[in-house]
């Protein structure tokens, strides 16, 4: 399972940012599937992006439904929460897999306890101030411009490294989003996937489909023994297979010795 979730991880990440000449020339493209929203935490402004991040196009519709309600985008992120849920997190993310290669860098790891638990509550309220109450009130995008880590390491590094003009307008607040971005890469060396447990609010938006979502983890009650030993094998802050933190990555399966854990289609069996 482990292997495979790496391979999709990987060919997505592709997929998403497929337009290749744009690493080279520093150019966004703008072609007509830019429209569509991909499903994982992908910058819009990466050079080699070909769709759009679901964050950046739900601000962007928040920006402008006072004139116009958002039905497309709404419905997109709707149609990706109901189906996926928060699979997405665990095998349609870039910059989950990001995080994933930075672990495991060799360094003392800090463990799962009370205090990430109660850590992994922020990044709903930063899905509702960011993503949301500022759009709202104040007309800005919010989180991309003030904290998302894969924009600056996505757009902005790439952007600013390939246009000298660009360089030469850096101010205070690409300094501060260099600073989240270097935190979170440093803090995802010893915490894993810390950006994702504590501040991803696609992460969240997910999350609030965790029992309706059709794909995902399963577990067959009459087999569980409830030995809690998927809880324990889980690097994040899950308190059951499926809940909320769970981002349904199958890894937890091979722990089960009473194989009562399996990945696929949740309802209409």
């Amino acid at each position: 399972m482990m292997k495979r979730r790496k391979l999709i991880q990987v060919i997505c990440a592709l997929l998403y940012n497929c337009n290749f000449t744009g690493f080279a020339n520093g150019k966004i493209y703008q072609g007509d599937i830019k429209g569509v929203c991909v499903p994982g935490l992908n910058c819009y402004s990466c050079p080699g992006a070909v769709g759009s991040c679901p964050l950046g196009s739900m601000q962007t519709a928040l920006l402008s439904s006072k004139y116009r309600f958002p039905y497309y985008i709404l419905g997109m992120v709707l149609l990706f929460g109901i189906v996926l849920g928060r699979v997405v997190c665990g095998f349609l993310c870039p910059f989950g897999l990001f995080q994933e290669l930075l672990y495991l860098i060799p360094s003392k790891k800090l463990k799962k306890n009370k205090w990430t638990k109660r850590l992994s509550c922020l990044k709903y309220i930063i899905l509702l101030v960011f993503v949301i109450g500022i759009p709202v009130i104040l007309a800005v995008p919010g989180f991309c411009k003030y904290i998302c880590p894969a924009g600056t390491l996505e757009g902005g590094v790439f952007l600013v490294t390939m246009n000298e003009q660009l360089r030469a307008l850096i101010g205070g607040l690409f300094s501060w989003k260099m600073a989240v971005l270097a935190v979170v890469i440093i803090s995802a060396v010893f915490i894993f996937r810390s950006f994702c447990r504590f501040l991803c609010p696609l992460g969240a938006f997910y999350a609030l489909f965790h029992r309706v979502s059709l794909t995902g983890m399963k577990v067959d009650e009459e087999k569980c023994n409830r030995c809690n030993a998927c809880v324990s094998r889980c690097k994040l802050d899950v308190k059951q297979v499926g809940d909320k933190e769970c981002i349904q990555c199958g890894e937890c399966i091979s722990a089960c010795n009473k194989c009562a854990l399996s990945f696929g289609m949740r309802k209409g069996e």
